[in-house]
């Protein structure tokens, strides 16, 4: 293990936490941490480096903080609403600061990234049934189309994670983490693809934009019945992506 600083200042964590083989990853970062998360993160990352917690401690927080944005949108009113929208973004902040904290202790571990994936999975895949249960008074039918979406949000995020699978047991490299990776080897595709970059659907379906989205509309029954045919489309727009891409090539 690397020797660090006992008592690191805010430049140093900057330096060894968010180097740019982190921030400009392509895909990884999310708005929010871009704007202004990973602004905020170092201060927090330094008071969890006083205590005895490990990164992976970390991102059980950031587990717990998702799964409670659910159980917040059964508080009644627009109370529950805004206590969603606040526990999305202190998720997105744990996220940001468990990576930082595994970083400046040298501790990444596989177990680490499968952690943070099953936060995501179970965080993104609740929030429709939790929404859905929140309007379960106006029928069960809302119930089972949250379902629906939940079924398509874990389908979506599992697709990337498929890639990453298939390419392992073909035993070939690790997919360089750049945007032209990812670009249509189809030029229609490409074209059909490009409106997307402004208008990102596909973005709708995270934890913080779930929330915002959420709070904006009081959580009107319409946000399912939209979201359903929208998760669809995601889905399937992922889906073709992904095979008219170059990310299973050899």
């Amino acid at each position: 293990m690397n020797q660090r600083p006992t008592k690191p200042t805010i430049a140093q964590l900057r330096e060894i936490c968010q180097p740019p083989s982190v921030t400009g990853r392509s895909n990884a970062e999310h708005w929010v941490a871009d704007l202004y998360l990973r602004k905020l993160s170092p201060y927090l990352t330094r008071l969890l480096l006083k205590t005895p917690i490990t990164a992976n401690g970390v991102t059980y927080l950031m587990i717990i903080t998702g799964v409670s944005i659910s159980a917040a949108l059964q508080i009644p009113g627009f109370l529950g609403l805004f206590i969603a929208f606040l526990l999305s973004q202190l998720q997105m902040l744990w996220d940001c600061c468990d990576g930082e904290v595994a970083r400046w202790r040298d501790t990444q571990s596989p177990k680490g990234v499968f952690l943070d994936r099953v936060g995501h999975y179970l965080t993104e895949s609740l929030i429709p049934i939790a929404l859905a249960w929140r309007l379960s008074e106006e029928g069960y039918e809302l119930l089972f189309l949250g379902a629906l979406i939940s079924v398509l949000i874990l389908l979506n995020k599992g697709f990337n994670d498929a890639v990453h699978v298939a390419r392992a047991y073909a035993s070939l490299p690790k997919l360089a983490d750049s945007k032209s990776v990812g670009e249509a080897k189809s030029l229609i595709i490409r074209v059909a693809r490009a409106p997307f970059r402004i208008f990102a659907v596909q973005r709708l379906f995270h934890s913080v934009e779930m929330s915002i989205l959420i709070l904006i509309f009081a959580g009107n029954e319409n946000l399912i019945r939209i979201g359903l045919p929208l998760a669809a489309f995601v889905t399937a727009g992922h889906l073709v992506s992904i095979l008219s891409s170059r990310k299973l090539d050899k």
